[in-house]
C-alpha cells in the first residue's frame, strides 16, 4: 500500500491485485533492494487492461525484473499467444521462472537472460502486437528504434518511468554527472514528434508513455 492518498484511493477503486501477484509483491519487498522497480497493483492492473484490449498474439517485454508486469501482460494474450521477456540479470531468473510456473504460463512465456541488444537479433522474425520497454532508461530510444519496425500497424508500445521522478520537467536542474535525465527528456521529446507513432503520456506512477504505431 502506498502513502500517497490519491494512489491509495485509485487502488481501492481498481480491480483487486490477484493473490499470486500480491505474494510476488511481498516477496519483492522483502528480498530485493529496489522493490519500487516492480509495476505494482495499480500499474499492473492497467497493463493487464491494455493487454486484454489489444489481445496480442506476440508481446515483447524489455526488462523483466521480478516478473510482475510479465504476468500482468500475459493475462491478455490471445489464444496460442506468446510473451517474450528479456532480463539482463541472471540472479533474477529463478524467481521469474518460479512465478511464471505458478501462474501456469511456462508454455506461454519465453524468458531470455542477457542484454537486450544481444537477444533482439534472434527475434527479428517476430511481429509484435504489444511491446513494454522497462529497462535502463538511457537506452529508451535505442530500444524503441530496435523494435519499432517489427511492431504491426496499430500495435502498442509502452515505455515506463518517463517522468523519471519528475526530473524530466524543465524546472528541474540536471546535476553534473546525471547522464540519464537528459536522455529520458530527449526520448520523450523525440517520440512526441515522431510521425510513426501516436503518443499519449500518462502521469501514472513514474510515468507511462503509450505509443500507437500508425
Amino acid at each position: 500500500m502506498t502513502d500517497d492518498p490519491i494512489q491509495a484511493y485509485a487502488e481501492q477503486h481498481t480491480a483487486p491485485e490477484p493473490p499470486l501477484l500480491a505474494q510476488l509483491t511481498r516477496e519483492t519487498h522483502l528480498q530485493t533492494l529496489l522493490p519500487r522497480m516492480s509495476s505494482g497493483h495499480l500499474q499492473g492492473r492497467f497493463l493487464s487492461m491494455l493487454s486484454h484490449l489489444v489481445r496480442p498474439r506476440r508481446i515483447l517485454e524489455i526488462g523483466t525484473f521480478c516478473g510482475y508486469a510479465t504476468l500482468c501482460l500475459a493475462e491478455g494474450l490471445a489464444d496460442n499467444g506468446l510473451l517474450h521477456t528479456i532480463e539482463v540479470d541472471p540472479e533474477r531468473e529463478a524467481r521469474i521462472r518460479r512465478y511464471v510456473a505458478a501462474a501456469g504460463l511456462t508454455e506461454r512465456v519465453r524468458l531470455h537472460i542477457g542484454a537486450a541488444f544481444d537477444v533482439l537479433p534472434g527475434l527479428v522474425d517476430e511481429v509484435w502486437d504489444l511491446v513494454f520497454i522497462d529497462a535502463d532508461k538511457r537506452n529508451n530510444d535505442a530500444y524503441f528504434e530496435a523494435v519499432i519496425d517489427h511492431v504491426r500497424p496499430g500495435g502498442l508500445l509502452i515505455v515506463d518511468n518517463v517522468l523519471w521522478s519528475g526530473k524530466v520537467l524543465p524546472t528541474h536542474e540536471v546535476r553534473t554527472g546525471d547522464k540519464d535525465t537528459p536522455l529520458v527528456r530527449a526520448f520523450n521529446d523525440k517520440v512526441a514528434q515522431d510521425a510513426r507513432v501516436e503518443p499519449v503520456f500518462l502521469p501514472l506512477r513514474d510515468g507511462l508513455l503509450l505509443l500507437r504505431k500508425k
